[in-house]
């Protein structure tokens, strides 16, 4: 059995198919997709999402970095009331994206830090979006991490040093996507250096296909080619992978 932890089947790419795309995750053994958010818009479409398919689909509340503009408190604020009126597994998608634009950097910090201590309120893990800006985040966290924080770095793509600050945190996984399947990825030498114990698994969907579905659609089902990455990485069976990164999973998220 596999959990993907991070699949935004929400959005308009799964309108045409998303039940489609649910039973054939399923039948492939991924049972559980977790729903980051990303902006106020979304907000009712995970939580319908997440109603339409109990038992495998599961919400997170957070306003995603690239969501953040000049009307950040206006959007925090619904976000902050959906996510304290319904039952959330995650404060997510947070963090910060310093790849396209810089205009918003302090509306950024300002968001993360709050969103972190709803997380901290709630006893609630934080799923981290690090986009060129590794160093911006390991300050805030660096400040604000104490013995309740616990959280993924969704899709970890940075270096060993990198990984092993994040994993000094004591509550914290690495999130492991498509990536990790890219001919020119670095991410397999960095792994061969962390224990199987430190990560989750990932899609992204619909973005960050892995290998061999490079330009498509993402989805939940192809989490397999990445197992079976990771499974090559550290010479073990597949079923190992689904075992310890589902239990790692669970205990994070506090899934049955």
């Amino acid at each position: 059995m596999f959990i993907d932890t991070h699949t935004h089947l929400f959005t308009d790419a799964f309108d045409e198919d998303r039940r489609e795309v649910v039973e054939r995750a399923v039948s492939m053994g991924i049972s559980k997709m977790l729903l980051p958010n990303i902006d106020v818009l979304s907000i009712p479409k995970v939580f319908q999402l997440a109603k339409a398919f109990p038992a495998n689909c599961y919400p997170m509340m957070g306003l995603h970095p690239g969501s953040v503009n000049e009307r950040v408190e206006q959007s925090l604020a619904e976000v902050k009331k959906a996510l304290f009126e319904n039952r959330c597994i995650a404060v997510g998608e947070i963090g910060m994206d310093l790849y396209w634009d810089k205009t918003h950097i302090e509306a950024q910090k300002f968001a993360f830090r709050t969103q972190i201590s709803w997380a901290k309120e709630l006893k609630l893990p934080i799923v981290i979006h690090a986009r060129d800006a590794f160093d911006e985040i390991f300050e805030i966290v660096d400040e604000m991490n104490d013995e309740t924080l616990t959280g993924v770095f969704h899709c970890f793509t940075g270096n060993t040093d990198q990984a092993r600050h994040i994993l000094n945190y004591g509550g914290f996984k690495l999130g492991i996507g498509g990536v990790v399947t890219y001919k020119k990825s670095d991410l397999p030498d960095v792994l061969r250096e962390i224990s199987l114990e430190h990560l989750i698994l990932e899609t992204d969907s619909p973005y960050l296909p892995p290998v061999p579905y490079r330009g498509k659609r993402n989805e939940s089902a192809y989490i397999l080619h990445v197992a079976e990455k990771l499974s090559e990485i550290y010479e073990i069976p597949l079923s190992k992978i689904a075992e310890i990164t589902s239990q790692s999973a669970k205990e994070l998220f506090n899934l049955d």
